[in-house]
């Protein structure tokens, strides 16, 4: 169901009664759309968790050309993206809220960790470090965010990724967090089924370990 939060950001949320647990989704680059509508419908019913995906763009007006998307993000503001997915843990009505992003959200997943609101998060295939095309004047770098609170963190990475390059995934790991390589895995492999980088039993094993780390198992 769309609803926006307070500041008018939209959101995609399904209520699971009597849920102990809450999660929040941070899209990727292509924001709210069906896939992650369906995505959100999918971690309600089989996770069990009060389920809310929130817009990374809600006051750019885009169409689905990646071009003006990729140019948008320098104009993120990092306070306004985590605070909205920190209201959006809100919105869920849970004590205990974990939050789970891809591409770009997956980055953010990284900005979010010093949040103090997420008690455990799964970032697929997030920028490591933030790519100079991306630099604005309300944009950090994400590792720094990651250093003080590590144990929260499961990072699923693609082998074959170029955001994601061995010496970043290295500096990550360096830090504690948890990291999961899947051998010749590019960039999006898991998260929709329409792109030619998926990998249909990469990504049932990294929603897998997703589902038991967001759990708290």
């Amino acid at each position: 169901m769309r609803e926006t939060l307070d500041n008018g950001t939209p959101i995609e949320i399904v209520r699971v009664e009597g849920a102990s647990r809450g999660l929040v989704v941070a899209p990727d680059i292509f924001g709210l759309r069906p896939l992650f509508d369906d995505l959100v419908v999918r971690f309600a019913n089989e996770w069990g968790m009060t389920t809310v995906a929130v817009e990374p763009f809600p006051t750019e007006s885009m169409g689905p050309e990646i071009e003006p998307r990729f140019e948008a993000v320098a104009r993120l503001d990092d306070a306004r993206v985590i605070g909205d997915l920190v209201a959006a843990a809100a919105a869920t009505g849970c004590d205990e809220v974990g939050l789970i992003g891809f591409c770009l959200g997956g980055m953010h997943c990284f900005k979010a960790a010093d949040a103090g609101r997420f008690d455990r998060i799964a970032s697929f295939y997030g920028m490591i470090r933030l790519p100079e095309a991306w630099n604005g004047p309300g944009q950090s770098e994400p590792l720094p965010h990651v250093i003080a609170h590590p144990s929260s963190l499961l990072a699923v990475i693609g082998d074959r990724d170029p955001y994601t390059p061995p010496d970043a995934v290295a500096e990550l790991e360096a830090t504690g967090a948890k990291v999961v390589r899947y051998a010749d895995a590019e960039h999006g492999f898991a998260h929709d089924a329409s792109r030619p980088a998926h990998r249909a039993d990469d990504a049932a094993d990294a929603f897998a370990r997703s589902k038991a780390w967001l759990s708290g198992l």
